[in-house]
């Protein structure tokens, strides 16, 4: 290694011919770093497993991939639109206010619906195209 040109602990070569000189001390200590980086980076990963919440976060990871809340509400949707149509055709005149309800009622079942059809997780792992 030509020492002349450049000053100690730094790197020379030929770039046009890819090749790079440099001091063995300063290569041995640049992999010495490069494998503590990567104990660090195991060790962040490890973390994740020693999460004190693990539990509870797999729990909602699960009642979100499984929509448990949105079933549940659109069960308790059903539930009310039934009782309500069968209030509503057993009265024997209806008023305009009761007719208003159940026009309300029925309507919010398109809402209901929509939102739970167009409601998915977006996956942030996969990039946009």
């Amino acid at each position: 290694m030509s020492n002349g040109d450049y000053p100690p602990g730094r790197f020379g070569g030929d770039m046009d011919r890819n090749e790079v000189e440099i001091d063995l001390n300063k290569f041995m200590e640049l992999l010495q770093e490069k494998s503590e980086l990567k104990d660090r980076i195991r060790e962040l990963e490890d973390e994740y497993n020693r999460n004190p919440f693990q539990k509870v976060i797999f729990i909602a990871e699960a009642i979100d991939s499984w929509r448990i809340i949105p079933r549940a509400f659109l069960g308790v949707y059903m539930y009310l639109l039934y009782y309500t149509t069968f209030w509503f055709m057993a009265l024997p005149e209806p008023t305009f206010e009761q007719s208003g309800l159940i026009s309300i009622v029925v309507g919010a079942g398109a809402a209901w619906f929509g939102l739970y059809t167009n409601s998915h997780k977006t996956d942030f792992s996969k990039p946009d195209k």
